[in-house]
């Protein structure tokens, strides 16, 4: 097939219309319309075979991910999902089934997140690259950033932590015929989207945790000036990765990454009703620590004894 019947087959699999949505895919630009007061938030990130998927992934969970870590940053930025754009770079060896189906597995995230395809681009490469812009709305006084932490604030975050770098030691040994949890959040894990439409109305500050709890605290910390004490033990650890983790639980779980769960920090006096907000959508959400003056981030026992940190704190490409 030449460009424009791949753009046909990738582009058939996705609905066309959604709110907002002046000119789509066909057009060299695309036009949206924000609604009347609400701010425009926007994320571009890709993923790149053989830097964040290999063989153990199908075409499906790619095009899941794809979408899916974009959509987190705009959580962790208290907005709602509307759009998005995908450029594909695609190897000749990458065939017609294989495209229908990491478009298949990317459409189908896109319809339970209300989120729709307007545009993108195609091109050749040496290796498979997925880069998807996508873009939400927020209001004003909702929209979330990594600033804003202020000592006496207290950390919370969503789900569980570790599971998918425990799901990544998994998968390189091998895909078994049954997926475990911590796999699947290596494969296919989901943005917290309900989450993040609630959270600018009690948040002070958050990120999405993609490079791990550590790294991504830490650009929380820095961008506010301030510093963060974590409880060891209140940190949310799956019944898998404590079974089969071991004493590497604790090190997966601070610096793992990958997990695309969301950090956040919430005046004292905010957090119960956050927890009753977060708790009504269905979301599990642990207190983890507070903000300190300062800088730096301590992780402490049960004493308030400060515990040895990971000599590498989180994911980073380069390394």
């Amino acid at each position: 097939m030449g460009e424009f019947e791949r753009i046909g087959r990738f582009t058939g699999c996705f609905e066309q219309a959604g709110p907002g949505v002046v000119a789509g895919p066909g057009d060299d630009c695309a036009l949206t319309a924000p609604a009347p007061g609400r701010l425009l938030v926007t994320k571009v990130d890709a993923l790149v075979e053989g830097v964040h998927f290999g063989p153990a992934f199908r075409p499906e969970e790619i095009g899941h991910k794809a979408l899916a870590v974009a959509l987190s940053d705009l959580a962790a930025a208290g907005s709602i999902p509307r759009w998005f754009l995908v450029a594909l770079a695609l190897p000749e060896r990458i065939e017609d089934p294989f495209l229908v189906r990491l478009a298949r597995g990317m459409a189908a995230l896109a319809s339970r997140a209300k989120v729709t395809l307007v545009g993108g681009n195609l091109t050749r490469a040496s290796e498979l690259s997925i880069t998807v812009t996508a873009m939400g709305e927020a209001r004003p006084e909702e929209a979330l950033r990594r600033s804003g932490a202020t000592p006496g604030d207290e950390l919370w975050v969503t789900g569980t932590l570790g599971d998918a770098a425990l799901g990544l030691r998994l998968l390189a040994a091998g895909r078994p015929k049954r997926i475990s949890r911590a796999a699947r959040a290596q494969l296919a894990p989901e943005p917290r989207l309900a989450v993040g439409a609630i959270a600018g109305r009690y948040a002070a500050a958050a990120i999405d945790l993609s490079d791990g709890l550590l790294q991504d605290l830490g650009h929380l910390c820095d961008r506010g000036a301030v510093g963060a004490e974590i409880e060891a033990a209140a940190l949310p650890l799956s019944p898998e990765l404590r079974r089969v983790a071991g004493g590497d639980a604790l090190g997966l779980a601070l610096a793992g990454g990958e997990d695309y769960e969301l950090l956040f920090a919430v005046q004292k006096a905010k957090a119960p009703a956050f927890r009753r907000a977060v708790g009504r959508v269905g979301v599990p959400l642990t207190r983890i620590g507070r903000v300190v003056a300062g800088g730096g981030i301590r992780v402490v026992d049960a004493t308030g004894a400060a515990l040895p940190l990971p000599a590498r704190r989180g994911w980073d490409p380069w390394a």
